[in-house]
């Protein structure tokens, strides 16, 4: 982070950086591609996948040959079809639930630095609760609560998830409001909501980012391990958690049923993490780690 605050006539900071990272990044690169491919997988899941997800049609265990090329599971189910169904969900929840505890999170974390005094007190005594469980546990125990189905589940994992961001984003908080030109902006007259805008949030972006990158790996490991439990969202809709779960009967008569979702949530965590990876590279943001 730089010692002066950034403008709105600023260019968009370091993104040929993160471009020319992946570019050089095998890693990262093999991740972008591969989330790049499932993602317009997920999009257009309806035209590109090969049946109906939840059509019970096909001989029951059938293993992967070329008609089915990841196999036919119990209820008589192409597999693939069902794959590619299910990035449709873990994509969304990841993304939406990373976002909705972001903004929270975020809004907490810079409010109680900012303020401090009682305010900084009641957010953080919050927080500090929070962190005490792990955040799969959270989660589990808010879907208990509003019960199953996509919203309850994106509104669970988002508070299990909140308490990340405004730890980061408090920390950040407390370092940047003592720089001079927060100073000077209080000085001029700017309202508390304007320096927050305009001051310490664009200057508490990149550890934020690189938080967010993880986040989604995580919410989507979230959401399997919730459908994995019977937690998730509707039976009828298939997930990597749902086929994971329905495959755990099958393990030593069928392989593929627990192979390829296994692979599918593997690979789109790795690549995740890859260009989280990458992100940490290029914004160097050391301080994003333990700040309390």
């Amino acid at each position: 982070m730089t010692d002066s605050a950034v403008t709105p006539g600023d260019p968009p900071p370091r993104r040929a950086s993160v471009i020319r990272m992946i570019l050089r990044d095998r890693r990262a690169l093999a991740g972008a591609v591969f989330l790049a491919v499932l993602t317009v997988a997920a999009v257009f899941a309806p035209l590109l996948s090969p049946y109906d997800p939840n059509a019970m049609d096909y001989m029951m265990l059938d293993p992967p040959h070329a008609a089915h090329p990841l196999g036919v599971d119990d209820l008589g189910r192409d597999l693939l079809s069902r794959i590619v169904h299910g990035a449709r969900v873990s994509l969304f929840v990841g993304l939406v639930t990373v976002a909705i505890a972001l903004v929270a999170g975020v809004a907490l974390g810079v409010a109680a630095g900012y303020y401090r005094g009682w305010a900084d007190t009641l957010i953080m005594r919050y927080i500090d609760l929070q962190w005490a469980f792990p955040n799969i546990l959270i989660a589990v125990y808010l879907v208990a609560v509003f019960g199953t189905g996509l919203a309850n589940v994106i509104v669970a994992i988002s508070l299990a998830y909140l308490d990340d961001f405004a730890r980061i984003a408090r920390g950040m908080t407390l370092s940047v409001k003592e720089e001079q030109y927060v100073t000077a902006a209080r000085a001029l007259g700017l309202s508390d909501l304007r320096i927050m805008l305009r001051h310490i949030l664009p200057n508490i972006t990149a550890p934020v980012i690189v938080l967010a990158t993880v986040s989604v790996s995580n919410a989507i490991l979230a959401e399997a391990v919730l459908s994995f439990l019977g937690l998730g969202v509707s039976a009828n809709t298939p997930t990597w958690g749902l086929i994971l779960s329905e495959a755990r009967s099958f393990v030593s008569r069928a392989w593929w049923l627990g192979i390829f979702p296994g692979l599918a949530i593997m690979l789109t965590v790795l690549s995740i993490n890859f260009l989280g990876d990458a992100l940490r590279d290029v914004l160097d943001v050391r301080e994003s780690r333990d700040i309390a």
